[in-house]
């Protein structure tokens, strides 16, 4: 198996080499707390590296890193919110008016589940309509699009971090597939290339003390997990 994709406790060697040389590409920026897997503030996702830098006389900064090795794997968490939302409400009314074309055309679908026929359920399913199972799959895929593909927007939008990069192997690097107001790193042969410089964004005193709270913690656990190993090679 080719090594860039042999796995390691469940992750590909080449995001394990992404993440390390974030790691050390955020120390020699000046990020002295550094993590890897932390889990963000503010919503539900999993940064693949997170920083914290200090400034004089104020609360530091802080920077998330997201490791991307492969086409899909970016594509994927770089939808468009906006555009999916409009496409979703357009299919959903779509299916409204199939939907209330069904009920006229086949009366017998209704199911009287309800004290007032208004408010009884249809069985739409059991006439197999082509047009509407199409329409029910779409709106099920710009549900699930909305809700677990679009990671970077809502890192920015939440005001997650400071700043956000976005760190690709060198043959995967393409302008246009980075996150608007995101920093591109290029890595080839372990190091790491500022190719587009982030844009500062709006983060609170709140949000970054907790990112460096939850870093501090990673890395309490990683010396503990270390001392652990020492331990045992010195019984």
């Amino acid at each position: 198996m080719d090594a860039s994709v042999t796995k390691i406790g469940g992750e590909s060697v080449a995001h394990d080499r992404l993440k390390r040389a974030s790691f050390l590409w955020a120390q020699s920026q000046g990020y002295f707390a550094c993590a890897m897997e932390i889990r963000i503030p503010k919503c539900r996702y999993r940064a693949d590296v997170a920083a914290y830098r200090r400034e004089k006389n104020r609360v530091g900064s802080t920077a998330i890193f997201e490791c991307k090795q492969c086409l899909a794997d970016l594509r994927r968490d770089n939808r468009d919110g906006a555009a999916t939302r409009e496409r979703l409400a357009s299919v959903y009314r779509r299916r409204q008016v199939l939907e209330k074309h069904l009920r006229i055309h086949y009366p017998n679908l209704r199911i009287a589940d309800s004290l007032f026929r208004e408010f009884d359920s249809h069985d739409f399913g059991a006439i197999q309509h082509r047009g509407y199972k199409r329409v029910l799959r779409e709106l099920s895929l710009l549900q699930n699009r909305l809700f677990d593909c679009t990671k970077f927007e809502r890192l920015t939008r939440y005001g997650c971090a400071n700043l956000f990069y976005l760190v690709v192997p060198r043959d995967l690097f393409s302008e246009k597939e980075v996150p608007i107001g995101w920093g591109a790193l290029i890595e080839a042969d372990g190091a790491l290339t500022l190719v587009r410089k982030p844009i500062l964004h709006e983060s609170s005193s709140e949000t970054r003390l907790k990112l460096l709270e939850r870093v501090a913690a990673a890395g309490m656990r990683n010396a503990v997990v270390a001392m652990s190993g020492i331990n045992k090679v010195t019984r």
